[in-house]
């Protein structure tokens, strides 16, 4: 398996720390959100009426699910850590044989690891909390989401027609649940291409 060294060294750790520093610029150009909120009030706008640089703390999950609750941040923190675990357990017994499935799990691995990062980290750079003990420095882990974008469409995921902003991490998860899917499909059309030529043989 000498392949995950080199998708370690080439994939995993650009996106990694192509993430961090996209998010520290963000942290340190805008001020945090007041205690009690999760967006700052500070923004920047790249095309208007589209795409906006914004700082949110996100302490739950996909579309903010598991926000403002006080086990949102070791939910997913050990969740974040079991996966971790996992990618490169089932690499080494040959789950991700094709390049579809590498790639996916590097791009896992980096989304991850990014987050995880984060929930670690960026409480205790919080000004509110910084005379806070350890424990409740670390509760108040979050996520740094800053890519906003208008789609206008207004449903419940999507209030006022924005898409929940997102990071580089969370762009790294979709790719590789889009080779997932991808990797799905090939092998179904494997398997039917096998049954095909096992009745070409046996006629």
């Amino acid at each position: 398996m000498k392949t995950l060294p080199r998708l370690l060294l080439f994939l995993v750790l650009p996106l990694y720390a192509l993430d961090q520093v996209t998010k520290w610029i963000v942290v340190l150009s805008f001020e945090a959100p007041p205690p009690g909120y999760n967006v700052s009030y500070e923004n920047h706008v790249v095309i208007e009426n589209f795409f906006t640089i914004v700082r949110v703390h996100n302490q739950g999950a996909a579309f903010g699910m598991g926000n403002d609750t006080p086990w949102a941040p070791f939910v997913f923190f050990l969740i974040a850590v079991v996966a971790l675990g996992l990618i490169p357990f089932f690499w080494m017994r040959g789950a991700f044989n094709i390049l579809p499935l590498r790639l996916a799990a590097g791009l896992m691995m980096a989304g991850i690891l990014g987050n995880l990062t984060d929930r670690m980290l960026q409480g205790f750079f919080l000004p509110a909390y910084e005379n806070a003990g350890f424990f409740a420095r670390i509760a108040q882990g979050y996520v740094v989401d800053f890519l906003d974008f208008k789609i206008g469409l207004e449903t419940k995921l999507t209030p006022h027609g924005h898409w929940p902003s997102f990071n580089v991490a969370d762009s790294c998860i979709c790719v590789a649940a889009f080779f997932l899917i991808l990797s799905t499909f090939r092998g179904e059309g494997k398997v039917e291409e096998n049954e095909a030529d096992e009745g070409r043989e046996k006629k």
